[in-house]
């Protein structure tokens, strides 16, 4: 019987549009897990740092995370592999192809660990050409391992052939990698490597391979004669191989599951270019692989790539296992081997994951993690009960003991600052106890506690130092004394009381008056005639400077601006920019060359719509791509068509 109960999948999460990880996974992380159906998920080109990293990538409940990012490149590569804890848990982990990196607050490096802490297989003394020291091949975050006790698991991002000046990283890489699975095997160990591996396979791994070499006048042999491809090529069982076979890989130690499925499939892509809007046709490359050793091929059961789930310029890659495999000779469950000893025995859980289960490697143990609290548990989970206790003070000539009081806390413990009122309010209970016969206490006369002085009020400050103010505003008192009304925004802020107003309140006259004759005092004794003294009306000084003032007249200009003139001249600037029609007669696209010469930077215009399965421009006729192509310089609309929009 087939049961899809555990499954390991890959998938590249870079987005078409460019967004990273951390842009991506915040909304739908947990919906895309439940829809991949996944106990193992390897994900590539995570784009972020560590600083990056935020609660919705790590704090995931039910999953645990291994990270392996760049060390110093911002956006760039980033390799994670999620696992379901309820499912499977690895042994060990590290970060790194060459096991030359240090574990987390340790400096000693993975390969040097002691054996029982060792994953193995670590490239050996003359087994690299060393053309890039270990150290920077694994500061580009493009490995993570981790070891179950059924199989070791290799998720790699490895580089893509973008220009010659990173040809030798690319090759440094691919070695490093080849050397590590066979040595692993040869250590008796089994193996899955999984990944982008940006290395195409067979011919029927790309569409449009044999037109396109006849085009560049490249044979088969030689396209597959590259150093990546020969790696590939030479490490999977049925690979073509070109002329002899390299020193190291006489024998192949892979199994490529999808073409074991599907050995005669065309058109099983799992990467599209999405510039060229490439995907609807199907015109793409498979570049994403699960690879396993031949201990457990028999164990899976599926194997296919997922091309209807959207989202990025990759696909997911799937193999499914079934839930009882042959290990050693003897058909057990697949979760006995796929956890700790002691978790799972004959399919039954024993016991369940804890944090204590996490490998030093893992997401949820960096500090700014480690110490967080679930929601749900702030919710659900009962506070612990703390048990204070404290000894009454005996009274004054008793013989006897002060009984033991024990205080039963079942409520958060206030900080030093908040006792008081607010510690009162905290649910709790006490309970005396009396003191034992045989108890040996010597009970102190002590003095009954003194009553907590009252407390002196504050000294007011001395009020700063501002603006001389006129007047002052009769104080209020209450709750609205610091909110005033809406009717108070209308009204002068220094009112002058009328003649015939009696003050009501004497104490408010007396520091009004005050206040007037100390803003008399420090103005001088002569004030410019366009200065108002501090007992002349307002409404007076205004008249006065109104009456003074001269009416100026603005020139104006006999210049008539035309609106229709207006309009046409903003419409250039403003207005929908006109672009061609294609032979569909729909609108054209822009494009920007990028291919090395001269027209490199030029725009072009060109068809919408997505190219074809066979890779080529075809007549309008069609639903793809047709052979409009203008360069925007030469593209000339009518002035009638610029100002439409």
């Amino acid at each position: 019987m087939e049961c899809q109960w555990h499954q390991v999948c890959t998938r590249p999460v870079e987005p078409a549009c460019g967004d990273r990880l951390s842009d991506q996974l915040q909304k739908s992380i947990r919906a895309m897990f439940d829809t991949l159906e996944a106990d193992i998920v390897v994900m590539q080109e995570a784009k972020i740092q560590r600083k990056d990293l935020q609660d919705d990538m790590v704090l995931i409940p039910g999953w645990d995370v291994y990270f392996s990012l760049p060390k110093h490149k911002k956006g760039y590569s980033g390799v994670a592999i999620y696992t379901r804890s309820s499912k499977c848990a690895p042994i060990r982990a590290e970060e790194g192809i060459t096991g030359i990196l240090c574990p987390p607050n340790s400096s000693t490096t993975f390969r040097d660990l002691p054996e029982d802490q060792q994953i193995g297989g670590y490239p050996k003394p003359g087994q690299l050409s060393g053309e890039v020291d270990e150290a920077t091949l694994d500061s580009e975050g493009r490995c993570v391992i981790l070891e179950f006790p059924a199989f070791v698991l290799v998720g790699v991002y490895s580089p893509a052939t973008r220009d010659e000046s990173r040809d030798e990283f690319r090759h440094a890489f691919t070695e490093a990698m080849d050397v590590r699975v066979r040595n692993l095997v040869a250590m008796g160990k089994e193996v899955v490597l999984t990944g982008d591996l940006n290395i195409i396979r067979s011919e029927l791994d790309t569409a449009g391979l044999v037109e396109q070499l006849r085009k560049e006048e490249v044979s088969l042999d030689d396209f597959f004669s590259s150093p990546s491809r020969r790696f590939l090529n030479q490490i999977v069982f049925g690979g073509r191989v070109v002329g002899t076979r390299d020193e190291g890989r006489e024998e192949a130690v892979l199994w490529d599951l999808c073409r074991e499925f599907h050995p005669t499939r065309t058109g099983m892509y799992t990467c599209w270019d999405t510039r060229k809007n490439c995907r609807p046709g199907n015109f793409g490359s498979r570049i994403d692989y699960v690879l396993c050793s031949s201990g457990i091929k028999d164990w899976f059961i599926d194997a296919n790539i997922q091309e209807g789930l959207l989202g990025s310029d990759h696909c997911p890659v799937y193999a499914t296992m079934g839930d009882t495999v042959n290990h050693n000779g003897t058909t057990v469950p697949i979760t006995d081997v796929m956890n700790p000893t002691g978790m799972f025995k004959d399919g039954e859980r024993q016991r369940e994951w804890t944090i204590k289960d996490a490998l030093p490697t893992s997401a949820k143990l960096i500090p700014e993690f480690s110490n967080r609290r679930s929601i749900k548990d702030m919710f659900f989970k009962k506070p612990r009960a703390t048990i204070k206790p404290t000894t009454a003070t005996a009274m004054p000539g008793s013989q006897d003991p002060p009984p033991l009081t024990i205080t039963i806390s079942t409520g958060p413990e206030k900080d030093s600052w908040a006792q008081g009122d607010l510690a009162s309010s905290q649910p709790s209970s006490q309970v005396t106890a009396p003191p034992s016969s045989g108890s040996t206490l010597a009970a102190s006369p002590q003095k009954p506690p003194a009553k907590r002085p009252a407390v002196a009020s504050p000294a007011k400050r001395p009020q700063k130092k501002g603006k001389v103010t006129l007047a002052k505003e009769p104080s209020k008192t209450g709750a609205s004394a610091s909110q005033g009304t809406l009717k108070s925004f209308f009204k002068p802020k220094t009112p002058v009381p009328s003649p015939s107003q009696k003050p009501t309140n004497t104490n408010n006259t007396a520091s009004a008056t005050a206040n007037i004759s100390t803003a008399s005092e420090l103005l001088p004794a002569e004030l410019p005639p366009e200065i108002p003294s501090p007992n002349q009306s307002l409404k007076g000084s205004a008249e006065s400077s109104a009456k003074e003032t001269p009416l100026t007249t603005v020139p104006t200009d006999d210049k008539v601006f035309d609106p229709i003139e207006n309009k046409a001249s903003w419409s250039k600037l403003l207005g929908k920019r006109v672009v061609p029609k294609c032979e569909h007669g729909e609108d054209c696209v822009s494009r920007i060359t990028k291919k090395p010469g001269v027209n490199c930077g030029r725009s072009f215009f060109m068809c919408a719509r997505p190219t074809g399965p066979s890779g080529k421009k075809e007549d309008g006729t069609t639903e793809f791509c047709c052979k409009t192509f203008i360069w925007s310089s030469e593209w000339k609309p009518s002035s009638s068509a610029s100002l439409s929009g």
